[in-house]
Protein backbone atom coordinates (compact mmCIF):
# COMPACT_ATOMS: atom_id res chain seq x y z
CA UNK A 1 0.00 0.00 0.00
CA UNK A 2 2.69 2.51 0.99
CA UNK A 3 5.37 1.06 -1.29
CA UNK A 4 4.82 3.30 -4.34
CA UNK A 5 5.15 6.40 -2.13
CA UNK A 6 8.34 5.47 -0.31
CA UNK A 7 10.72 7.35 -2.62
CA UNK A 8 8.61 10.51 -2.31
CA UNK A 9 8.18 10.12 1.45
CA UNK A 10 11.96 9.73 1.83
CA UNK A 11 12.26 13.40 0.90
CA UNK A 12 9.99 14.39 3.78
CA UNK A 13 10.95 14.88 7.42
CA UNK A 14 9.01 12.16 9.22
CA UNK A 15 9.51 11.89 12.97
CA UNK A 16 8.61 8.98 15.25
CA UNK A 17 7.84 10.36 18.72
CA UNK A 18 8.94 7.20 20.52
CA UNK A 19 12.09 5.58 21.86
CA UNK A 20 10.67 2.09 21.33
CA UNK A 21 13.04 -0.05 19.24
CA UNK A 22 10.11 -2.25 18.33
CA UNK A 23 8.17 0.61 16.75
CA UNK A 24 11.28 1.74 14.94
CA UNK A 25 11.87 -1.75 13.57
CA UNK A 26 8.26 -2.08 12.39
CA UNK A 27 8.43 1.14 10.38
CA UNK A 28 11.87 0.29 9.02
CA UNK A 29 10.57 -3.10 7.85
CA UNK A 30 8.48 -1.43 5.13
CA UNK A 31 11.27 0.91 4.03
CA UNK A 32 9.96 4.14 5.58
CA UNK A 33 12.68 6.73 6.17
CA UNK A 34 12.21 8.67 9.42
CA UNK A 35 13.91 10.20 12.43
CA UNK A 36 13.44 9.21 16.06
CA UNK A 37 12.69 11.92 18.62
CA UNK A 38 11.29 10.41 21.84
CA UNK A 39 8.48 12.37 23.45
CA UNK A 40 9.10 13.83 26.90
CA UNK A 41 5.39 13.74 27.74
CA UNK A 42 5.22 12.26 31.24
CA UNK A 43 2.25 9.95 30.57
CA UNK A 44 0.63 10.82 33.89
CA UNK A 45 -2.98 11.13 32.78
CA UNK A 46 -5.64 10.10 35.28
CA UNK A 47 -7.24 6.99 33.80
CA UNK A 48 -10.47 7.64 35.71
CA UNK A 49 -11.08 10.75 33.61
CA UNK A 50 -11.57 8.72 30.42
CA UNK A 51 -14.77 6.97 29.40
CA UNK A 52 -12.94 4.08 27.74
CA UNK A 53 -9.38 2.68 27.51
CA UNK A 54 -9.47 3.63 23.82
CA UNK A 55 -9.95 7.29 24.76
CA UNK A 56 -7.03 7.04 27.17
CA UNK A 57 -4.69 5.51 24.58
CA UNK A 58 -5.75 8.07 21.96
CA UNK A 59 -5.04 10.99 24.26
CA UNK A 60 -1.65 9.64 25.30
CA UNK A 61 -0.70 9.25 21.64
CA UNK A 62 -1.96 12.73 20.81
CA UNK A 63 -0.03 14.39 23.62
CA UNK A 64 3.16 12.52 22.69
CA UNK A 65 2.90 13.73 19.10
CA UNK A 66 1.97 17.27 20.12
CA UNK A 67 4.94 17.53 22.50
CA UNK A 68 7.44 16.52 19.81
CA UNK A 69 5.80 18.66 17.14
CA UNK A 70 5.87 21.70 19.46
CA UNK A 71 9.48 21.07 20.46
CA UNK A 72 10.57 20.88 16.84
CA UNK A 73 8.77 24.12 16.02
CA UNK A 74 10.42 25.88 18.97
CA UNK A 75 13.79 24.80 17.54
CA UNK A 76 12.83 26.21 14.14
CA UNK A 77 12.44 22.77 12.57
CA UNK A 78 9.49 21.86 10.37
CA UNK A 79 8.40 18.24 10.41
CA UNK A 80 6.26 17.02 7.56
CA UNK A 81 4.81 14.31 9.76
CA UNK A 82 5.04 13.40 13.47
CA UNK A 83 3.87 9.96 14.60
CA UNK A 84 2.82 9.42 18.23
CA UNK A 85 1.82 5.99 19.54
CA UNK A 86 0.62 4.58 22.86
CA UNK A 87 -0.07 0.88 23.44
CA UNK A 88 -1.93 -0.53 26.42
CA UNK A 89 -3.29 -3.89 27.53
CA UNK A 90 -6.90 -4.07 28.63
CA UNK A 91 -8.25 -6.85 30.85
CA UNK A 92 -11.72 -6.65 32.40
CA UNK A 93 -11.82 -2.94 31.52
CA UNK A 94 -8.63 -2.38 33.54
CA UNK A 95 -5.59 -0.86 31.84
CA UNK A 96 -2.25 -2.64 32.19
CA UNK A 97 0.76 -0.58 31.18
CA UNK A 98 4.48 -1.18 31.74
CA UNK A 99 5.18 -2.85 35.11
CA UNK A 100 7.02 -0.68 37.61
CA UNK A 101 8.56 -3.63 39.45
CA UNK A 102 9.17 -7.35 39.05
CA UNK A 103 6.34 -8.07 41.48
CA UNK A 104 4.00 -5.94 39.36
CA UNK A 105 5.11 -7.85 36.24
CA UNK A 106 4.39 -11.18 37.92
CA UNK A 107 0.94 -10.00 38.99
CA UNK A 108 0.10 -8.86 35.46
CA UNK A 109 1.18 -12.16 33.92
CA UNK A 110 -0.83 -14.15 36.44
CA UNK A 111 -3.87 -12.01 35.61
CA UNK A 112 -3.40 -12.68 31.88
CA UNK A 113 -2.82 -16.44 32.37
CA UNK A 114 -5.37 -18.60 30.56
CA UNK A 115 -7.44 -15.63 29.46
CA UNK A 116 -8.11 -13.36 26.47
CA UNK A 117 -7.09 -9.72 26.73
CA UNK A 118 -7.19 -6.76 24.38
CA UNK A 119 -4.26 -4.77 23.03
CA UNK A 120 -5.18 -1.18 22.18
CA UNK A 121 -2.87 1.22 20.37
CA UNK A 122 -3.70 4.88 20.07
CA UNK A 123 -2.00 6.65 17.17
CA UNK A 124 -1.78 10.34 16.24
CA UNK A 125 -0.33 11.67 12.98
CA UNK A 126 0.37 15.41 12.81
CA UNK A 127 1.22 16.87 9.40
CA UNK A 128 2.93 20.23 8.88
CA UNK A 129 -0.36 21.52 7.49
CA UNK A 130 -1.71 21.08 11.06
CA UNK A 131 -3.91 18.27 9.80
CA UNK A 132 -4.19 15.73 12.60
CA UNK A 133 -5.40 12.14 12.42
CA UNK A 134 -6.01 10.14 15.59
CA UNK A 135 -7.25 6.56 15.74
CA UNK A 136 -7.06 3.32 17.68
CA UNK A 137 -6.40 -0.27 16.67
CA UNK A 138 -7.57 -3.26 18.70
CA UNK A 139 -6.25 -6.82 18.77
CA UNK A 140 -7.40 -9.74 20.92
CA UNK A 141 -4.75 -12.06 22.38
CA UNK A 142 -5.32 -15.32 24.26
CA UNK A 143 -2.78 -16.74 26.70
CA UNK A 144 -2.15 -20.31 27.75
CA UNK A 145 -2.27 -21.06 31.47
CA UNK A 146 1.03 -20.06 33.08
CA UNK A 147 2.56 -21.77 36.11
CA UNK A 148 4.11 -19.70 38.86
CA UNK A 149 7.54 -21.09 38.03
CA UNK A 150 7.16 -20.09 34.38
CA UNK A 151 6.11 -16.58 35.38
CA UNK A 152 9.09 -16.30 37.72
CA UNK A 153 11.48 -17.49 35.00
CA UNK A 154 10.07 -15.07 32.44
CA UNK A 155 10.32 -12.07 34.73
CA UNK A 156 13.92 -13.00 35.56
CA UNK A 157 14.80 -12.70 31.86
CA UNK A 158 14.00 -8.99 32.07
CA UNK A 159 11.91 -9.08 28.89
CA UNK A 160 8.62 -7.98 30.51
CA UNK A 161 9.92 -4.86 32.22
CA UNK A 162 9.59 -2.32 29.39
CA UNK A 163 6.43 -3.69 27.82
CA UNK A 164 2.75 -2.97 28.36
CA UNK A 165 1.12 -5.94 30.06
CA UNK A 166 4.55 -7.31 31.00
CA UNK A 167 5.14 -9.41 27.89
CA UNK A 168 6.57 -9.18 24.40
CA UNK A 169 4.84 -11.25 21.73
CA UNK A 170 7.91 -10.93 19.48
CA UNK A 171 10.12 -12.56 22.14
CA UNK A 172 9.85 -15.29 24.75
CA UNK A 173 6.39 -14.01 25.61
CA UNK A 174 5.18 -15.17 22.21
CA UNK A 175 5.33 -18.74 23.49
CA UNK A 176 2.45 -17.94 25.86
CA UNK A 177 0.06 -16.97 23.07
CA UNK A 178 -2.47 -19.56 21.90
CA UNK A 179 -4.47 -17.25 19.65
CA UNK A 180 -4.62 -13.78 18.17
CA UNK A 181 -7.41 -11.92 16.39
CA UNK A 182 -6.33 -8.76 14.60
CA UNK A 183 -3.07 -7.06 13.73
CA UNK A 184 0.02 -8.83 15.11
CA UNK A 185 2.12 -5.67 14.74
CA UNK A 186 -0.36 -3.84 16.94
CA UNK A 187 0.56 -6.21 19.76
CA UNK A 188 4.25 -5.51 19.16
CA UNK A 189 3.54 -1.81 19.50
CA UNK A 190 2.47 -0.20 16.22
CA UNK A 191 -0.49 -1.09 13.96
CA UNK A 192 1.49 -1.08 10.73
CA UNK A 193 -1.26 -1.46 8.15
CA UNK A 194 -3.48 1.20 9.70
CA UNK A 195 -0.59 3.66 10.05
CA UNK A 196 0.44 3.11 6.43
CA UNK A 197 -3.15 3.52 5.28
CA UNK A 198 -3.48 6.86 7.08
CA UNK A 199 -0.14 8.12 5.72
CA UNK A 200 -1.26 7.28 2.19
CA UNK A 201 -4.56 9.06 2.83
CA UNK A 202 -2.71 12.17 4.05
CA UNK A 203 -0.58 12.10 0.91
CA UNK A 204 -3.54 11.67 -1.41
CA UNK A 205 -5.46 14.51 0.27
CA UNK A 206 -2.50 16.87 -0.03
CA UNK A 207 -1.41 17.10 3.60
CA UNK A 208 2.05 15.63 2.97
CA UNK A 209 2.74 17.09 -0.47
Amino acid sequence: MIGPLLSSLARKRIVLASSSPRRRNILESVGLVFQVMPSTFSENLDKSHFATPHDYARENARLKAVEVSSRLKSDGITADLVIGVDTIIVLDDSILEKPKSEDAAKLMLKQLSGRTHTVVSGVTLIAKTESTTTFTETTEVTFASLTDSLVDYYVETGEPMDKAGAYGIQGIGGSFVTGIVGDYYNVVGLPLQHVCREIVNMWETGHLV
